[in-house]
């Protein structure tokens, strides 16, 4: 039987037991597949063999290879687990089992079947991240091939590709491999551009080569009067980089100038830094081209430093640096791990040690179903990730679009079901707000908040979705079946709900049940009226590049303190306020021209939050105000409900300090309306 090279070639590396385990695989295989052909017409083993050929290449184990072998064994061929277990040990024969689980899905639609299968895919990464590289592994053999099926067909599984097994590739830190796959994709999915792209790089190779020619010996020759071995490689920008660039900058072929760069290989952490000097030496760098990997790797394990300069006749260089060890694992990501297994490096990865699998482990208690559970995958695994931090500076890593709420469940369970508002970089900031990289939160919690429906719709991470229902179902606020449909419901109710209970649910509104009756009465505070004139300083607004002015808030939206705002010059009435979200917003004329940026002032000092029952009044919150304004206190915001005998509710008041705390306390205490009041925080 003659076998692929390409195998041959790459079993040098295993040890002479292991290349017989290998063979005997082979043999195996070729026999379970005898007379069976592909879509090309060649041999089923000759899959098999680029597949395992891939694995070896890889530098994965000898288990892996001969799961790569035997990957089609118990789906195609009816080999079953004991007999596998028998010949080839209980590793192998668990990775086959594992992918002949994920490849036998069937469902009754697309959706479904593809969340069933990154389901199944991702609680083998639980156990097994092996399952994972040999699915990866197989499926670049199935790109590569692809010409053979029909043309629907094959855009639809470039698609896939494109939309889960390239960024999957490219979680895991395999890069060389997320780099084909998606040029693979751009080909059948968009062949005008991936032709058009061919031809540009085609175009311009001997300008770039001698460039980057060029710019490698200087930089060879200035490492090595710094006493640096360095190793410098040439590195092509991959086809779907470019066609990704074309859309983002909105630049035709012949704009794009940026096509390679170089990659800079060193020794130590030490090295890349004063390589870093060198080159802004050599060129001058690229404002805001600069990323420090190094000090803050990707989710995925990546390390490097990355740079930009104008080289020669200031045609712009990305350059790359990073240590040789840093490379393998940026080539090959978690496939590191087997990589080193052998010898001993202490900048091998482990793969547990990366977010992403453990994300993955934490997740195999939340799992949802169908839709919500693909969108979500997609959303939090497959997309960008952010780096926010404690107070402490831990870092937590969330996906782009997290909220606080996200936050405050990533840290722990009981500081989510307890938030009661955040901050970011020491402003106070509303719970649905989207966080923003490097930003240091704070989750302020208390005792009598809880979780509510509309919470639902503010969290993007699945452990938060999953604990937040958890809660609701356990407290009755939620029953099972309702599960599936709460967001759709909770979208249903909003038309119903007044706006200011969607945007804070305080304890009391959280813990009513949908079949309660009517809502309460609810009275708002804010130290403003919509549509009237007032000052900045008054109400704690800042307005960029100004002082003091006159504002109105608008009457349509009513912003309140904490909420995200925009401003507008209005013809005749000054500047007016809305919610960034107001739905009139697109009406106003020429809002783009008229616009001034707008923020809540950061309140100095110290914040608190208080509970009160009081007897019905009808300016309970002018009461409270006076009682503090004048012991330099100041009411931030405020809710009340009319309750059978009174009226019961919360608010939030800063201070200059705690000794105004405690005068502004006394002054309460005494006011007449007021029955009993109490800390919440």
């Amino acid at each position: 039987m003659k076998y692929d090279e390409r195998l041959d070639d790459r079993l040098d590396k295993f040890a002479e037991d292991e290349r017989g385990r290998i063979a005997q695989a082979r043999d195996w295989a070729g026999q379970l597949h005898a007379g069976k052909t592909r879509a090309s017409g060649e041999p089923e083993l000759a899959h098999l063999e680029r597949v395992a050929a891939i694995l070896a290449g890889m530098g994965m184990d000898a288990d892996s290879v001969v799961a790569g072998l035997l990957h089609h064994a118990m789906e195609h061929a009816q080999a079953d687990r004991p007999e596998l277990e028998r010949r080839f040990g209980g590793r192998v024969a668990a990775l086959a089992a594992e992918l002949a689980s994920v490849a036998s899905l069937k469902a009754r639609n697309k959706t479904i079947h593809a969340a069933d299968t990154l389901r199944k895919m991702l609680f083998a990464m639980t156990s097994d991240l092996r399952v994972i590289i040999v699915m990866l592994a197989d499926k670049l053999d199935s790109m590569r091939t692809l010409r053979y099926l029909p043309p629907d067909d094959r855009k639809s599984i470039a698609a896939d590709c494109l939309d889960v097994f390239a960024p999957l590739a490219d979680r895991l830190g395999i890069s060389w491999l997320k780099d084909e796959l998606e040029d693979l994709a751009l080909k059948e999915i968009n062949r005008e551009a991936y032709d058009q792209i061919k031809l540009l790089v085609a175009g311009k190779k001997a300008e770039r080569e001698a460039l980057l020619e060029r710019a490698r010996a200087d930089l060879v020759a200035e490492a090595k009067a710094e006493g640096m071995q360095v190793e410098v490689m040439a590195r092509a920008k991959h086809f779907y980089s470019i066609y990704q660039k074309m859309r983002r900058r909105a630049k035709g072929s012949d704009e794009l100038y940026d096509l390679s760069g170089l990659r800079l290989l060193c020794g130590t952490e030490t090295e890349c830094y004063a390589l870093v000097g060198i080159v802004h030496r050599l060129w001058k760098p690229v404002d805001g081209r600069f990323k420090d990997y190094i000090a803050r790797p990707k989710a995925n394990g990546y390390q490097s430093i990355h740079t930009t300069v104008l080289a020669y006749e200031d045609l712009p260089l990305e350059i790359q640096i990073r240590t040789r060890t840093m490379h393998d694992i940026a080539e090959f990501g978690v496939a590191s791990h087997w990589l080193y297994k052998r010898g001993s490096s202490a900048e091998a990865r482990r793969p547990e040690d990366l977010a992403v699998v453990r994300r993955l482990q934490d997740w195999a208690s939340f799992l949802a179903a169908g839709d919500e559970f693909l969108s979500g995958i997609k959303a939090e695994l497959l997309k960008d990730s952010i780096f926010v931090f404690t107070p402490k500076g831990d870092p937590i890593e969330l996906p782009a679009g997290a909220t606080p709420l996200d936050f405050a469940y990533a840290i722990h369970t009981s500081v989510g079901e307890r938030t009661m508002a955040a901050k970011a970089d020491g402003a106070i900031i509303p719970l649905d707000a989207q966080l923003r990289n490097t930003q240091v939160v704070d989750i302020l919690t208390s005792a009598t908040a809880r979780p509510s429906v509309n919470w639902l719709n503010s969290v993007r991470t699945s452990r938060a979705k999953s604990k937040i229902r958890q809660w609701l179902v356990n407290n009755g606020l939620m029953s099972a079946p309702e599960r599936a449909g709460a967001r759709k419901r909770d979208e249903r109710d909003d038309a119903d709900r007044p706006r200011v209970i969607e945007r804070r649910a305080e304890p009391e509104q959280e813990q009513r049940r949908p079949d309660s009756g009517d809502p309460a009465a609810v009275v708002d505070f804010r130290p403003y009226k919509p549509n009237e004139a007032t000052d900045t300083a008054t109400v704690g607004l800042r307005i960029a590049g100004a002082g003091n002015l006159m504002v109105r808030f608008a009457g349509c939206c009513k912003p309140a303190a904490g909420d995200r705002i925009v401003g507008y010059v209005s013809r005749g009435r000054g500047i007016v306020i809305h919610r960034a979200g107001c739905p009139n917003l697109p009406n106003i004329s020429e809002f783009a021209e008229r616009r001034v940026d707008v923020s809540w002032e950061v309140t100095p000092g110290l914040t608190r939050r208080y509970r009160v029952s009081a007897k019905r009044s009808d300016d309970l919150f002018s009461e409270i105000e006076n009682a503090a304004k004048k012991n330099g206190g100041r009411l931030l915001e405020g809710r009340l409900e009319q309750e059978a005998d009174g009226l019961s509710g919360s608010f939030t008041m800063a201070f200059s300090s705690a000794d105004d705390a405690k005068v502004v306390e006394r002054n309460l205490r005494n006011v007449p309306s007021i029955l009993a009041i109490r800390r919440e925080d």
